[in-house]
């Protein structure tokens, strides 16, 4: 590259780039190497894992996306900085290049030694963390990363966004309905319109119309293949706030602990915006990026993380417990915890099947918000989930019409989030209104809602519709193996005790408490019958049930 003669160090307004102190440094000195590095030398490469951690001691280092081809210099860092995002971490392939701009020099710490250094040393960890953090969210926000080239009106195309976005993947959105030069680019590769969408990685075409675990793997996403057979002392299905927690207590605590997920860490928390009432967070986290932490924090501890992938069937054998996985394979865990909460329900309307690729949203992160700026769009939920959802994407649509089947938006609905909405400028809420039918051809027009006392209806004008109206427990998969309860939630403890279902343990005390009706087999968070709806419970559950499974296995069963 060629690097101007003054070469400015980029300015850290978010704190994205904090500059390490004397004390931490002389920490983190044992456990590296200092190294001598030349102008224009490589640390690590766009496409790779970074299996080191630099603090630049003197010189400059700048950080650019597509090295070498179309070179975007994103930030420069000299003396004190140190490079990397969450990659470094988590194992997963870098999204930049770092390229020495100035002869210095650098201390190189090995990624497995951070790690160990960051576990001991919290403040240095926290820092690390933090800025690590912001950087993924900038890098989001720059359309680093791969190129998805699509149709708006795609389903796949969403789909592989959405996957994108829920595992806070770095990457760059390309309408083929507006940008004619990518569709020429396509043609000019014999690329269809039935294999789009197609992912651009590193300049080049690397999937047509992937599935999500095709594209984990070819970018690098932490997505190993499940074996034909594999071995574990806990097995987490489930990576939302309750399955997360078992994983951080399970492999702290010394068990072989392994996780799956068949779309990404967070669960549904993961969707929200900002959780304003999780102990420890005053002025709020995103569900992102508290999943976020905590994959790191289980990662830490040594859990294994399988992300894509399904779990489609359990069988007991002899007290082993058996899960097939959807992409083949079977993992056999001396015990499990299921935390695959719940999905979304759909509205009974006309319509809702040909538009839902387009037009309808179960969730409200920026992806969301992004796919609907400045239009008028419908909210239709009464809960907090629907009103979370209402207040953040009113900062980006142009109108937000909350529709609310109840006479009144505090019954369902927390105090707080009432008054904030009923105050928003942007937000009008519409009570005793449901919807009736959706209008719209490729994309929704507008929404037909009735007023459930009079009966009269009303065209509202709508781009977008977001659904939040309860959800149902995600247990088909478990067939007839474990006992539910007339809703399809699993059920545990006494319950699953008076369940009649054959097996069910006897002993005194149990089921345990999180138990269900097969030995060994615990249930957490949002799928147990009788739950309380709330991050902080199902993080407590995912927590109670490893400390059960210390008793189950200590009693010998």
């Amino acid at each position: 590259m060629r690097w101007p003669p003054e070469l400015c160090e980029t300015p850290d307004p978010q704190g994205a780039y904090p500059r390490l102190s004397d004390a931490q440094l002389q920490a983190l000195a044992p456990h590296g190497e200092r190294r001598r590095v030349h102008q224009d030398e490589v640390l690590y490469a766009e496409g790779l894992p970074c299996a080191e951690f630099f603090t630049v001691l003197a010189g400059k280092v700048a950080t650019v996306e597509g090295f070498g081809v179309d070179d975007q210099v994103i930030g420069v860092h000299g003396a004190g900085r140190f490079l990397g995002e969450l990659n470094v971490l988590t194992g997963q392939v870098g999204f930049v290049t770092g390229v020495v701009a100035e002869d210095g020099e650098v201390l190189a710490v090995p990624a497995d030694a951070l790690r160990r250094l960051v576990a001991g040393e919290p403040a240095l960890g926290d820092l690390i963390l933090r800025a690590y953090l912001i950087r993924r969210t900038m890098l989001i926000g720059l359309g680093a990363g791969f190129r998805i080239i699509g149709s708006r009106f795609s389903a796949d195309s969403r789909r592989l966004r959405e996957f994108a976005a829920r595992n806070r993947l770095p990457h760059r959105w390309i309408d083929l309905e507006q940008d004619q030069e990518a569709e020429r680019f396509l043609r000019s590769m014999g690329v269809t319109p039935e294999e789009t969408p197609v992912v651009i990685w590193r300049g080049e075409t690397v999937l047509r119309n992937p599935s999500n675990a095709e594209l984990a793997r070819a970018i690098g996403l932490s997505a190993p293949r499940v074996q034909e057979e594999t071995h574990c002392d806990l097995l987490v299905i489930g990576a939302g706030p309750a399955g997360l927690a078992a994983a951080v207590y399970g492999a702290s605590e010394g068990l072989a602990t392994m996780v799956l997920d068949n779309v990404a860490t967070g669960g549904q928390a993961g969707t929200s915006s900002r959780i304003e009432n999780y102990l420890g967070f005053p002025s709020g986290i995103s569900g992102g990026e508290l999943a976020e932490r905590a994959a790191i924090q289980a990662g830490k501890f040594g859990a294994r993380f399988y992300v894509p992938a399904q779990a489609c069937g359990l069988h007991l054998n002899a007290g082993d417990h058996i899960v097939t996985v959807g992409e083949g394979g079977t993992i056999h865990a001396r015990t499990l915890i299921i935390a695959t909460g719940v999905r979304y329900r759909r509205l009974d309307v006309g319509n809702l099947e040909r538009l839902e690729s387009t037009s309808v949203y179960y969730a409200a992160t920026m992806f969301e918000a992004q796919m609907c700026e400045r239009d008028s769009i419908v909210v239709v939920g009464g809960g907090n989930s629907a009103g979370q959802a209402a207040l953040f994407l009113a900062r980006h649509a142009a109108c937000v019409r909350l529709l609310v089947r109840d006479e009144a938006l505090s019954r369902n609905m927390s105090r707080y989030l009432a008054v904030e909405i009923e105050r928003h400028p942007r937000i009008q809420t519409m009570l005793n209104t449901e919807v009736r039918e959706l209008i719209g051809e490729d994309r929704l027009a507008a929404v037909i809602a009735e007023n459930n006392r009079t009966g009269e209806r009303s065209t509202i004008e709508a781009r977008a519709m977001f659904i939040f109206i309860g959800a149902e427990p995600y247990t088909a998969w478990l067939a007839d193996e474990i006992a539910l309860d007339l809703r399809g939630y699993i059920l545990t403890g006494a319950d699953a005790g008076r369940s009649g279902k054959e097996g069910v343990p006897d002993s005194v005390g149990r089921p345990f408490p999180l138990e269900t009706s097969s030995a060994g087999v615990f249930a957490a968070g949002d799928v147990r019958s009788g739950s309380v709806k709330r991050v902080a419970a199902a993080v407590g559950e995912g927590a109670m049930a490893v400390r059960l499974i210390h008793d189950y296995l200590q009693a010998g069963e």
